[in-house]
């Protein structure tokens, strides 16, 4: 590990913690596998809203399986997407049910073999179901990644790739957590807090687009306000 991402992982430990958090409200491993397919081009929040009534409705795998397509498309409709989910949600948990017994598996290879689930989805399991170092790149682990200069790929299994060389395996679970916080609270897309972040001594963007003279007054004015004193 070099001295540019040390820095980075320490001023993220620093300022978020190394406490693994999940935010999608779950008791076992069916119930966050079917979270996460829920989660695509939807927020945590309104996940957690349906799922809290869908887990009473449907309170096993077998439940979902043998689950009416259009009732569960109206119960999922909120999350969005909702005839494709509802209908991977259904095969997956047959599939569940089927060929492993009504366990969620472990292996990469049996998770992306289930409908709805990729790569991502099936490193969110494994990370924090079964602790299996995984590295999940979502959109703000891509985007961020990129800014901070910790990769260049654009391709999510290629990011995903890249950042299981440059970061230590016991900070891979860890940095995903950190960076979606640090997305959802000041690196935000497409208008980024730069004068609120404590990474910008780090970020090959910012410091590119500062040499440029490309940001904004506020934003670097407040990183030499902060500087001076």
């Amino acid at each position: 590990m070099n001295a540019h991402t040390k820095a980075i992982l320490d001023l993220l430990d620093e300022r978020y913690g190394t406490e693994y958090i999940c935010y999608l409200n779950h008791e076992n491993a069916w119930q966050l596998l079917i979270a996460t397919i829920l989660s695509a081009q939807c927020t945590d929040a309104r996940v957690n809203i349906v799922t809290k009534d869908l887990f009473v409705k449907y309170p096993s795998v077998e439940a979902f399986a043998n689950a009416d397509l259009k009732e569960l498309e109206q119960d999922i409709r909120p999350t969005g997407f909702y005839h494709n989910k509802a209908k991977n949600i259904i095969a997956c948990c047959r599939d569940l049910v089927e060929k492993f017994g009504g366990q969620v598996p472990s292996s990469l290879e049996d998770l992306t073999s289930l409908a709805g689930v990729g790569r991502k989805t099936a490193n969110v399991i494994r990370g924090n179901i079964f602790h299996e170092p995984s590295v999940v790149v979502d959109t703000h682990v891509k985007r961020i990644s990129r800014k901070l200069g910790l990769t260049r790929e654009d391709d999510p299994v290629k990011v995903e790739m890249e950042l299981m060389k440059v970061l230590p395996k016991d900070h891979w679970i860890l940095y995903n957590i950190q960076i979606i916080t640090l997305g959802r609270q000041i690196c935000k897309a497409p208008t980024p807090r730069c004068g609120e972040c404590f990474l910008t001594e780090h970020c090959a963007d910012f410091q590119q687009r500062l040499k440029n003279g490309g940001l904004k007054k506020d934003a670097a004015g407040k990183k030499r306000r902060r500087a001076d004193g």
